[in-house]
């Protein structure tokens, strides 16, 4: 009797919302590398930041929980909660700049050169205002954290015998979903008051009882409403909303999805650099929210000192963004990640044939100053005219 054969092995190629597709459009060479090839920078400063400051959040939502701890916290309350995300992050391999996160507590020095600690380093800072400022009107929204989204798409461009597979998988993680119930609004909740500034949402709000929105944090400041990552934060929220109601749905549950929410949590504590930029965004007329002209002289100085000087009205304004449930919006987007799957796979498809000659594969990159600079694949990057170091496949 002839033993059958074991059919070829079929994968779906699986992409994520921000590790592969953000990370893709915003460098082809740099995803090629730090991505698919799991080659990490030798300073990961933005990735730090970016998981610190989603780490101290999800910490702080689960103490809240817990102990039902009243607002304001004290710095050194959320000092304790910072070092500890910090330490978790260390045993990753990953660690911030010695001028940028304090790793002292109110009884121990740390490796500050002097015995004022805690200090108020920019870490520390976007800690304390993130918990104080957003926590005490999110945490009693919360329903869910941490939330695995994952849907199906027909692979774009799928060719019989070419193609990796007939379909990939998105996923995503939404930092917060909150079930929000109407007869337990509050206006005071200032999440909920700009919710209800838009006509689209309340006009589904009143047709339901219960709601889900969707948060999601960035680690960053609010991008200038011309550039191209503002579009693609509103791929990702779209994409998002898409994906929950997509579950909701092979759950068999009715709870309709109002919004989504971008929390830009840099905002609420801005850096030198983020002053000027914000300026010079005014200036050309390229940022949706603008600043009185006491906080337009407060950012013109610029220091530590007068930021935190800074209207608390505008730095939260600055901070959050809203995307309203659109059916149109989410085909959009839909179709535009669906358009970055197409070039990834073109890239895997065309390296596959051709191993010997990686960097052609993934080029076509637009250079850009702050990126480009802290870049580690800088000297060997053809986009920017120096191919002299010959890189090896990782």
């Amino acid at each position: 009797m002839a033993l059958s054969v074991r059919s070829k092995q079929y994968k779906i190629p699986s992409y994520s919302l921000t590790g592969d597709l953000l990370a893709f459009m915003q460098c082809k060479l740099q995803y090629r590398y730090n991505n698919k090839g799991a080659l990490p920078p030798s300073t990961p400063v933005q990735q730090w930041f970016g998981e610190f400051i989603h780490g101290v959040m999800e910490e702080s939502f689960l103490i809240w929980k817990k102990e039902k701890r009243e607002f304001p916290w004290s710095f050194g309350e959320v000092q304790e909660i910072s070092l500890e995300i910090a330490n978790r992050l260390s045993f990753k391999g990953l660690k911030p700049y010695s001028n940028l996160f304090c790793d002292c507590n109110p009884d121990r020095k740390g490796s500050c050169p002097d015995n004022n600690h805690p200090h108020h380093l920019l870490a520390n800072d976007r800690a304390f205002y993130a918990i104080n400022m957003w926590g005490k009107y999110l945490f009693p929204l919360i329903d869910e954290n941490e939330v695995k989204l994952e849907g199906m798409r027909d692979m774009p461009n799928y060719q019989n015998g070419v193609s990796r597979a007939e379909y990939y998988s998105v996923t995503g993680i939404a930092d917060v979903v909150s079930l929000v119930n109407v007869n337990e609004i509050t206006l005071g909740n200032h999440l909920v008051k700009y919710l209800y500034s838009y006509s689209e949402i309340r006009e589904l709000i009143s047709r339901n009882e219960e709601f889900e929105i969707i948060i999601d944090y960035k680690g960053m400041r609010r991008p200038a409403n011309n550039s191209e990552i503002w579009k693609h934060h509103e791929w990702q929220l779209h994409t998002y909303m898409w994906l929950r109601e997509e579950q909701l749905r092979s759950e068999n549950v009715k709870c309709p999805i109002v919004a989504g929410i971008l929390l830009y949590l840099n905002e609420l504590c801005p850096s030198a650099d983020d002053c000027k930029v914000l300026l010079s965004e005014i200036k050309d007329n390229n940022t949706d929210i603008i600043p009185n002209s006491d906080d337009i002289s407060i950012l013109e100085n610029g220091d530590k000192e007068h930021r935190y000087q800074i209207s608390d009205p505008f730095k939260e304004a600055r901070s959050i963004r809203i995307i309203p449930y659109n059916k149109d919006g989410m085909i959009d987007s839909l179709e535009q990640f669906d358009s970055v799957v197409r070039n990834i796979e073109s890239c895997v498809l065309d390296e596959m044939k051709n191993t010997r000659n990686v960097m052609s594969h993934w080029c076509g990159n637009v250079y850009e100053k702050r990126r480009c600079t802290a870049c580690d694949l800088k000297t060997i990057c053809i986009d920017l005219g120096d191919s002299r170091v010959k890189p090896k496949v990782p």
